[in-house]
């Protein structure tokens, strides 16, 4: 059995050298595969509602998989400093594979949002234990190139998965886009477990279990749902529904998120919001570009889902520059040019309102957008696990994913607000997207200017 520490004393200073490529290449194709799951459900989920009657439920499809992946971040967080690591990553990847066969068996909507349920849970554990996998199995130096390699692993999937699901689904049946993510993980665990469980990867005996943490990442977990809810019931009593999901989400984020984190204090807390403010600016302006090209611009919507390609490639070219080991720039300063970055794309989008402009440059400005989330994702993962302590790197690890996750319901949710107050009959909507855009990019905007807080005060952080 040997210990991260031998590895690296005995073997390549790259992460796939000889002491690492197992488990390098064994993470990249789980986050290939979940990546690929992602965008295939997205392209085929119209398919698959449509076959079981479910239209009513199409946005639960995905709100069933966000909710309970709240909960399981928690528990898995915890669980990996405890414990170590490969534990939660082993359940999460059995979770995930149960939910995706449930999916693909389901034979009426409650079976499907029940397997979407259980992949969410799944997926939750597995990408806060591959964090702390990388904070503990590899040496500093290695993690900026680790999160380079985990955007790598989009490339493939954003570009040739939703034409795959789409064939998958006209073809064989939309059940095997979920039962080929299937087959795909079993070689893959194969080769993973083996490796993990060889692995010294412990719990740290400094760790102790968090008093109600679980209570209140259920609570976040259900305000999360009563807030999308909410959303999709254009009534009274969905109005009525935002309250008590507001209160819980209240009562139990802060307590999920580090120390002083809702007060922007400087280190840690700093880290894990800039996360929510980034993923909820940027993921939310996405989600409303493909609708701005079809319905005012009049392009397919095909070509409206070409445009954002550039966004895939954009993002790799930024993650790649912040993992080169030839990279000097603070992590700081890289966190507040990437946040730059990032407004700059979502209000060179909006050009694409103009009618003389050519609708597919957002091929470019989403590019631009996509360049600064590469170098702001892989730079906060490095940071985070720089700022802290070995026994909570999990649960740090945890709130971080806790805040993109609610970055984005919440930033989408006010997309959805903006965009439902203001839709009219008539179709001419190009001022609503140019509000929507503009407030995310004010929120992406206000988060480059308080960028630098990532750095504590009097510390050392590269």
């Amino acid at each position: 059995m040997t210990t991260p520490e031998q590895d690296t004393q005995t073997g390549s200073d790259s992460i796939f050298g000889r002491p690492h490529r197992t488990l390098t290449l064994g993470i990249i194709a789980i986050i290939t595969v979940a990546a690929f799951e992602g965008m295939a459900v997205i392209t085929a989920m119209p398919v698959v509602v449509a076959d079981l009657n479910g239209l009513v439920w199409y946005a639960w499809t995905f709100t069933a998989f966000v909710a309970p992946s709240l909960y399981a971040m928690v528990v898995a967080g915890e669980m990996a400093d405890l414990h170590g690591p490969p534990r939660p990553l082993l359940l999460g990847l059995g979770g995930f594979a149960l939910g995706t066969l449930i999916a693909g068996l389901a034979v009426n909507m409650p079976v499907l949002l029940l397997g979407r349920g259980v992949q969410g849970l799944g997926f939750g554990a597995v990408i806060v234990a591959i964090y702390v996998v990388i904070g503990k199995a590899y040496p500093e130096d290695m993690r900026p190139r680790m999160f380079m390699a985990l955007s790598g692993a989009w490339v493939v999937p954003g570009i040739v998965g939703p034409v795959v699901a789409g064939t998958i689904a006209d073809t064989i049946g939309w059940r095997w886009v979920f039962l080929g993510v299937l087959l795909l993980m079993l070689p893959i665990a194969a080769v993973l477990v083996p490796r993990l469980l060889a692995l010294h990867l412990p719990g740290d005996p400094a760790a102790l279990p968090r008093e109600g943490r679980k209570r209140r990442a259920l609570m976040a977990a259900v305000g999360v749902a009563m807030l999308q809810l909410s959303g999709q019931l254009l009534s009274l009593v969905g109005l009525l529904l935002v309250l008590p999901a507001l209160a819980l989400l209240a009562f139990s984020v802060p307590q999920l998120l580090p120390p002083g984190a809702l007060r922007l204090r400087r280190g840690l807390p700093m880290v894990v919001m800039m996360r929510g403010f980034l993923a909820g600016a940027f993921f939310s302006t996405e989600a409303f570009v493909p609708l701005m090209l079809v319905n005012e611009r009049g392009l397919a919507t095909a070509t409206a889902g070409v445009a954002l390609t550039g966004g895939t490639m954009g993002w790799f070219v930024g993650s790649w520059y912040q993992g080169r080991p030839t990279t000097k720039v603070p992590r700081w300063l890289l966190v507040q040019a990437g946040s730059a970055l990032v407004t700059l794309g979502i209000v060179l989008t909006m050009l694409a309102l103009i009618p003389a402009v050519p609708p597919l440059i957002v091929l470019v400005t989403w590019a631009i957008g996509a360049l600064g989330m590469g170098v702001i994702f892989g730079s906060l993962g490095v940071l985070l696990l720089q700022l802290s302590a070995p026994q909570e790197q999990g649960v740090n690890s945890a709130s971080l994913q806790i805040a993109d996750s609610l970055g984005v319901v919440l930033c989408a949710g006010l997309g959805g607000v903006i965009f439902a107050a203001g839709h009219t009959s008539a179709g001419d909507d190009a001022g609503v997207f140019a509000v929507i855009f503009a407030v995310m990019a004010v929120i992406a905007g206000a988060a480059t200017l308080v960028a630098p807080r990532v750095r504590p005060i009097g510390a050392e952080v590269v």
